[in-house]
């Protein structure tokens, strides 16, 4: 029988460790002690870890960063301060530098680093760039891998790094009342499709109907209805996820045309 949803046996788990390295550690805490990351850590799920990069600095201003080699606006953080403080706390690895030059991060590799919590390190650490970047030996000699979460520009590594936190959370087991949400939202570890639309009460608001086959009662037909939305949303707004799981089946490409929703 499974233990998942018992009171008190969450604990006899180890929690899944993240450490994270920035020069605003009040940042990642104040915002990681609310919603569903305060919870996980509540219930023994996650021991998030925030470390100031500023500890390692050696002269009397804590200064992390200097101007650039060759020239070039802005400056950038210092790799002495930065290995400093990653090497006085020898984190859970891989350590990930957060930042535009990383793999973008996805559905797939959140699963796998929420499944850390299981591995011989028991989680993994972020490290946050800030002002122009960090020098690049520290990409070069101490970090894992480069992550970054999108194809946009922020103005620090912190962001990033409470993306990857709660999007991993979410995934560490015991910590969703519903386990079956996450594998019922969009990028779902079963297709990877967009989730099909959902609705709530009033079955009716300012004209707008809920579509009648969702209070049917008529669950095979209801589970056919939403297959058949998600199949059809994913295959408008992101063909490429379609491509990615081999395109549409034979069986697929029925139900759509069954239900009128595949695109002529």
């Amino acid at each position: 029988m499974s233990d998942e949803g018992a009171p008190g046996r969450h604990a006899e788990r180890p929690p899944l460790r993240v450490d994270v390295f920035t020069i605003f550690p009040q940042m990642i805490e104040q915002w990681c002690g609310q919603s569903i990351m305060g919870r996980a850590a509540g219930l023994g799920r996650l021991d998030i870890r925030a470390h100031d990069l500023r500890s390692a600095a050696t002269d009397p201003h804590r200064s992390v960063d200097d101007s650039p080699f060759g020239g070039g606006a802005g400056m950038l953080l210092a790799p002495g301060p930065v290995f400093g403080a990653v090497e006085a706390v020898r984190p859970p690895r891989p350590l990930y530098l957060l930042g535009p030059k990383g793999q973008v991060l996805d559905q797939a590799m959140v699963r796998e680093l929420a499944g850390l919590a299981d591995s011989p390190t028991g989680g993994f650490s972020l490290l946050c760039a800030r002002y122009e970047g960090m020098d690049q030996r520290v990409a070069d000699h101490l970090v894992d891998g480069e992550l970054s979460i999108g194809d946009y520009v922020v103005a620090g590594g912190e962001v990033a790094a409470l993306v990857v936190l709660e999007a991993v959370t979410r995934l560490v087991r015991g910590v969703m009342g519903n386990q079956g949400s996450a594998k019922e939202e969009s990028f779902g570890p079963d297709d990877g499709l967009l989730e099909a639309p959902q609705y709530t009460r009033p079955a009716e608001f300012r004209g707008w109907v809920v579509p009648e086959v969702l209070v049917s009662g008529d669950h095979a037909r209801i589970a056919r209805w939403r297959r058949a939305q998600s199949l059809a949303h994913t295959l408008s707004r992101r063909p490429d996820l379609i491509e990615a799981k081999g395109g549409l089946t034979a069986t697929e490409v029925a139900l759509l045309d069954e239900l009128g929703l595949r695109p002529r």
